[in-house]
């Protein structure tokens, strides 16, 4: 299958604390651990809960997409950038974020980790 032109990805180390972030992970694996500040969007859910994006985003803002190792979140990161929105996959995604040693949550706040 070929996407065109290849989806534009961002390396974590190169994410900022307030980088705009969007895990597309689904709800076992966002309750396990996640980035605070976050949106969730399950990719399964992604085109029916496209709306919550669009108002949860800054106006302008990059969306950084994120899921457990890059290949779901490249999805959806294409959908975006086809949508005209500014987004990018995050290389490596939740798996590279916790090796890195970027903090992990789970729902109640407590370190989490990534399934």
């Amino acid at each position: 299958m070929n996407f065109g032109s290849p989806v534009p990805t961002v390396e974590v180390t190169d994410l900022k604390a307030d980088d705009f972030l969007l895990d597309v992970r689904e709800d076992d694996e966002w309750q396990a651990g996640h980035a605070e500040g976050a949106l969730h969007i399950p990719i399964s859910e992604f085109v029916a809960r496209y709306g919550e994006l669009t108002e949860a985003a800054p106006q302008d803002a990059r969306v950084h997409v994120i899921c457990r190792s890059g290949g779901r979140s490249a999805q959806v990161a294409m959908y975006l950038v086809q949508q005209g929105i500014d987004a990018v996959n995050v290389d490596g995604g939740m798996q590279v974020w916790a090796a890195v040693g970027r903090p992990v949550l789970d729902d109640e706040g407590q370190p989490g980790y990534v399934l």
